[in-house]
């Protein structure tokens, strides 16, 4: 088996690269990464030359040393990047680069650290390289988020087993959820790209005005509007030049971006969520008008209240993710108290920002008419998932009329 493996991860380096960041001729690629990544993430270097990378630069992070950060610099040290990150970023970007990050993190990295800090340098991220987020979320850049497995990760998915053991069983999840163990991986990927098309056709023709979302397990009832002209995604995206990408590898969601000022009731959460080294769960929000106007965690409360104080867009939603509860990674029954793999378990709502190209014309919109078309803006995005095996979901037309999208946690139609 431990060969066998071995290919499989030799195979998903290349699926990344090909598939999912779909590395151009002469492009360059920038890769986020954990230092403890490094044998992957040479695998990853080769396979962007190989697919004929110009340049491929590796920014390495060390969640020791970040704790130890933390821990010994002020909360000002957070307020401003250093300008060769900011250049660094920015210039590939906009010299029409593409972005890969490989997740390796352990989910309680930064427990106890103090969440104003990593919540300050999520703003002035967001500031300071604004032409880098521009270009991955205005459709300019193929961006890629990607997972593999840590040791701490490991441990704290499979607390059973020796770590070894932990660290296999780890890989075997996720080479499966990102379809690397399929004869043709890439075929795969293209089949399931194409099974996304009648679920969004049928949610965009449908022009619904509202959802309204019930779960009587959780207590969740809660009614989001949907904006004049909005448009369901999912199963990957192109960007401004036609090439094809998906942005997460793996991807289970269909998903829109709700109306910031139409959000009313209360949510509250199915699964942990894991935000910046810490877990929050427990928890739930309220809804008035689109703004968060309480809230409360058992877990994690003082980390939820610093992501929503990130900016007044943190305190309104900015993405509504539809995934049935027979999801090929709901079925594994594995908590991987990772968003990326755990929001693909379960229907999930972001905090903060939304999408420009959930709504028509958005790509070319300034932020201003983003606004106004209710695109929210912020420089948080956080997925929290809400999906039960009881959810509901109801579309709503303009006329009053009720349709079923959800019942029993599955589509309806």
């Amino acid at each position: 088996m431990e060969t066998n493996r071995q290919e499989l991860i030799r195979r998903y380096a290349r699926l990344i690269v090909r598939t999912g960041l779909n590395v151009q001729p002469e492009q360059e690629v920038l890769v986020n990464a954990l230092v403890d990544a490094a044998p992957f993430i040479r695998l990853i270097v080769k396979e962007a030359y190989d697919a004929g990378a110009k340049k491929v630069d590796v920014v390495w992070k060390d969640e020791e040393i970040a704790r130890t950060e933390y821990a010994a610099l002020p909360l000002s040290a957070y307020e401003a990047v250093p300008d060769w990150q900011a250049v660094l970023r920015n210039g590939i970007v906009q010299r029409g680069g593409c972005v890969l990050t490989i997740d390796s993190a352990d989910p309680a990295a930064f427990a106890g650290v103090d969440p104003k800090k990593p919540a300050a340098w999520v703003k002035a991220m967001h500031r300071d390289c604004k032409p880098y987020y521009d270009g991955l979320y205005k459709g300019r850049n193929t961006w890629c988020i990607a997972a593999i497995p840590s040791p701490n990760w490991a441990r704290k998915v499979f607390p059973e087993l020796p770590e070894e053991q932990a660290i296999d069983r780890l890989w075997d999840a996720i080479l499966t959820a990102v379809r690397a163990d399929e004869p043709d991986p890439d075929a795969a990927w293209e089949e399931h790209r194409k099974s996304f098309a009648e679920k969004k056709a049928f949610l965009n023709d449908s022009r619904f005005d509202a959802l309204r979302l019930e779960s009587p397990s959780t207590g969740t009832s809660i009614t989001v509007g949907l904006p004049e002209g909005h448009i369901w995604a999912g199963g990957g995206d192109r960007v401004q030049n036609g090439t094809w990408f998906f942005p997460n590898m793996p991807t289970e969601e269909i998903f829109c971006s709700p109306h910031r000022d139409r959000v009313d009731g209360v949510v509250h959460n199915a699964l942990p969520l894991c935000y910046q080294g810490n877990l929050i769960d427990h928890f739930s929000l309220t809804y008035k008008g689109g703004r968060v106007v309480d809230f409360s965690a058992e877990v994690g409360y003082e980390t939820l209240k610093a992501l929503l104080e990130t900016d007044e867009g943190a305190l309104r939603l900015g993405e509504c993710a539809l995934i049935p509860k027979g999801s090929p990674i709901a079925r594994t029954g594995i908590l991987f108290y990772n968003t990326l793999f755990d929001e693909n378990a379960a229907c999930h709502f972001a905090m903060g920002s939304g999408f420009e190209e959930c709504v028509e014309g958005g790509l070319a919109m300034t932020e201003e008419e983003l606004l106004a078309h209710g695109i929210n803006q912020s420089a948080a995005h956080v997925d929290f998932m809400f999906g039960t095996d009881d959810l509901s979901i109801t579309g709503i037309g303009k006329d009053g009329s009720e349709t079923p999208v959800f019942r029993d946690g599955k589509w309806a139609f």
